[in-house]
């Protein structure tokens, strides 16, 4: 097709679509598909159009790198899906969005004005995140039908069981009685023994002496909805609560197929119907993790030994394995004595052929094993430790902590810390139902998933 032609009905097809394409983007798209055939052009352009709206855009002008990185994933071959199958993302590898309030949209931190990610932050990035995390709370309680009142009402009692987020700002205005408030907001703990609630428009006092906690582990930084009243500059609690979920599914028909999660995945694996089929078709997959596994210990190594040979004839796909690694983790020896523990791992590992050729190791640091401290996320165990045994079990792999495992559409994130214990001993209020704590702890983490 002649270059005028083609340059034409590609600006043609971008703007039915609503986008501009820039004049490097066309000359680029232009090149490309000199060579292609005028039957199969459009249905081209169409994948090409689908894949640009899937990335995160700025607006609606097209650059050529957009272009590009569309054109290479049309390009892909159905086979190249198979690399997209299983993979571990360390947490220094993890994509990272904003929220941008004013597009209602999530653009890479690239594309923003603030700073890269570092290990040495300043006090603004401590304030960053909690606001960013408000943001991303806020925009999904908002979408939630308790607190999306409908545009026309289908019946009167419709719009009374509707509830309004106020912010704290318009609470602190106000000099009389203001009733039947809900406010999202942190709670924080300015004052010794006095408790306030923050957003990112003010802060006030809060009085819990008649809260009602539901389910869940409320903490300090924690982000909650407090129902109650104001009065006299303090905000009197009925109840707290946590913002509601919202499945993936929802959150990917507002924002489309982002990749939040991580991986060479351009898109999100929850929406390849390739990958779907491949996990169907592999019903036997299976992973194994293990945690605290203390491998200078005689014993824990004979259970190895036998959890091996009881999977040898049926090797699972993986095998997760979650300091700490050693019951005694300092002291001057404890490098050395950890390289001779793994390596006695890896003779385990090497007596059961079967398991050594076609399943793959994860090793995940604990809080006590060597490395910086407290500090999260913690790197993987240094080099120099793991080096004899990864020359001993090539599918081994040493990541972070925490670190996120995608396989076909499945995600898993795997964080090896004693949350619970410190999430009790810095509760507000300690819950009092009779439902057990972990269920209290699974409820605290899904209302933060952003």
């Amino acid at each position: 097709m002649e270059p005028e032609r083609l340059r034409r009905r590609l600006s043609s097809a971008f703007r039915l679509r609503g986008f501009v394409l820039r004049p490097d983007a066309l000359k680029y798209l232009t090149e490309a598909f000199q060579s292609t055939s005028e039957g199969e052009l459009d249905d081209i352009i169409d994948n090409v159009i689908d894949a640009v709206e899937k990335q995160p855009l700025s607006s609606n002008m097209i650059e050529q790198p957009l272009v590009e990185a569309a054109v290479q994933e049309c390009s892909r071959a159905p086979d190249e899906a198979i690399e997209n199958v299983f993979n571990i993302i360390g947490a220094f590898d993890i994509p990272r969005f904003i929220y941008n309030s004013e597009r209602k949209k999530f653009l890479p931190l690239s594309m923003t004005d603030l700073p890269g990610p570092s290990l040495f932050g300043s006090a603004r990035d401590k304030a960053e995140l909690y606001r960013e995390r408000y943001s991303i709370l806020q925009q999904r309680t908002h979408r939630h039908e308790l607190f999306t009142p409908s545009p026309v009402a289908a019946h009167p009692d419709d719009s009374k069981s509707k509830f309004q987020l106020k912010t704290i700002e318009s609470l602190l205005g106000n000099t009389a009685k203001v009733g039947e408030v809900i406010v999202l907001g942190m709670i924080t703990q300015l004052k010794e023994g006095k408790f306030f609630l923050e957003d990112p428009t003010g802060v006030v006092q809060l009085d819990l002496s008649k809260a009602q906690f539901h389910n869940g582990l409320y903490t300090e930084s924690c982000f909650v909805l407090a129902e109650g009243w104001y009065e006299d500059e303090v905000f009197h609690v009925n109840a707290f609560g946590f913002p509601p979920t919202e499945p993936s599914a929802t959150t990917r028909a507002f924002y489309g197929n982002i990749n939040f999660f991580g991986g060479p995945s351009s898109s999100s694996v929850k929406a390849s119907a390739k990958l779907k089929q491949l996990e169907e078709e592999n019903e036997d997959a299976m992973f194994v993790f293990v945690s605290d596994v203390w491998l200078d210990q005689a014993e824990v190594l004979e259970k190895l030994h036998m959890m091996f040979s009881g999977y040898s004839s049926a090797p699972p796909t993986c095998f997760f394995f979650c300091g700490n690694f050693s019951s005694a983790p300092y002291g001057k020896n404890q490098i050395q004595s950890l390289k001779g523990s793994l390596k006695a791992l890896a003779d385990i590992i090497c007596e059961h052929p079967s398991i050594h050729k076609s399943s793959r190791f994860v090793f995940v640091p604990g809080p006590e094993d060597p490395g910086p401290g407290s500090i999260l996320p913690r790197p993987p165990l240094a080099e120099n430790i793991t080096q004899e045994f990864r020359q001993l079990v090539p599918f081994s792999v040493f990541t972070t902590n925490p670190c996120r495992i995608q396989y076909c559409t499945q995600e898993i994130i795997i964080f090896r810390e004693d949350l619970i214990n410190k999430m009790c001993r810095n509760c507000v209020r300690f819950p009092s139902s009779n439902m057990d704590i972990p269920s209290h702890f699974v409820k605290t983490i899904l209302s933060r998933v952003g």
